[in-house]
């Protein structure tokens, strides 16, 4: 008679205070409730299969990373678990379920965000850079002293769809705790909320101002366009002179006009760089951030820096001259960008 006995798989398991550290981005998340479950909270990143289709769908869940199974209580999940453990996945039911990762995640302790001296904006950058992260449910406390972030954040909670669960305005600190929470999709026409630049101007001061705004809308999850033309096409420009070709009236374009961003002067009372040199010394003691500090802020965020090739060319600015993350593009590129945005300003 043969041996009819067969190995049993023992289904790994994963409790929700485990679950929450884990990185989501290196596994495969296994939703198996109902839909309407997943639109009114879910984990953005999991594949959602109900489980009333699972037996014909799994072979759309991937083999090359760890596959973590929940449901609504853990009930489901766990025989799913075990089946996808038998075909050679490495498998692991949530103890509990979602249910249990909610309520884990409601009663742990806030991850602490110091922007206490931090400078407009300083404190909303920080906060969106950690939330970003964050899994739908977990909770920060910011502390902040800058007046501002006390209307920051609530305008920033709103527009994010993040839940401001608690802002207090103390003498000496702003406390703030913030729930993560991500938009879900409705069945509604989607609004340009892009924002698109025009920077015209070569001021100094001007210049901070618009990418104190870039750096703000970026951290807001918007698309950020900077599209920068004429004088504005010497703060691409890098601090060092590059041999290049160029004509005679080229060459003098090049010697007459700033190059980088320290070259700057202020538009109201530059007193031939003194001015700027005062209200770049005065950013550093109040703790704002430099514009070369703003502009490296910028690109790594992923605000678009769009340098105007007409201009270039009359103004004699080769491509090789400006600073690295910079794209050309003309008219065409700026209308698109205006196009898909609700806001455009020219400065």
């Amino acid at each position: 008679m043969g041996d009819n006995s067969f190995e049993e798989i023992e289904v790994k398991n994963i409790l929700a205070e485990d679950f929450a550290k884990l990185d989501f981005s290196k596994i495969t998340l296994l939703d198996l409730r109902e839909k309407d479950e997943v639109l009114v909270s879910g984990i953005k990143s999991a594949i959602n299969i109900p489980f009333s289709q699972v037996s014909k769908r799994l072979d759309d869940v991937p083999k090359d990373l760890p596959v973590y199974v929940f449901c609504r209580t853990g009930d489901w999940s766990e025989e799913i678990a075990e089946i996808l453990a038998d075909r050679g996945y490495d498998a692991y039911n949530l103890v509990g379920g979602f249910k249990a990762y909610k309520e884990y995640l409601a009663n742990a302790e806030p991850i602490l965000i110091d922007a206490k001296n931090l400078k407009c904006p300083g404190p909303i950058v920080k906060v969106a850079d950690v939330v970003r992260n964050l899994a739908d449910g977990q909770k920060v406390f910011v502390e902040a002293t800058e007046d501002a972030f006390a209307s920051d954040i609530a305008v920033w909670c709103q527009r994010t769809g993040n839940n401001l669960e608690k802002l207090e305005v103390k003498p000496d600190v702003i406390e703030a705790t913030i729930e993560k929470r991500t938009k879900q999709a409705e069945n509604v026409t989607v609004l340009p909320d892009g924002k698109t630049f025009v920077v015209f101007s070569g001021d100094l001061d001007k210049t901070i101002a618009a990418f104190i705004m870039a750096n703000g809308a970026a951290a807001m999850g918007r698309e950020v366009t900077i599209f920068f033309t004429f004088w504005g096409l010497n703060i691409l420009r890098k601090p060092k002179k590059v041999k290049i070709k160029k004509s005679f009236i080229e060459k003098m374009f090049g010697i007459m006009m700033p190059r980088g961003t320290k070259k700057l002067g202020l538009s109201r009372m530059n007193m031939g760089g003194a001015g700027a040199k005062m209200i770049r010394a005065v950013m550093k003691s109040k703790g704002v951030s430099s514009l070369e500090e703003l502009i490296q802020n910028a690109i790594g965020h992923g605000v678009r820096l769009v340098a105007c090739q007409m201009s270039m060319e009359i103004m004699g600015i080769k491509k090789e001259e400006l600073i690295d993350g910079v794209e050309l593009g003309g008219v065409a590129t700026f209308l698109g960008s205006g196009e898909q945005s609700d806001m455009s300003l020219f400065i």
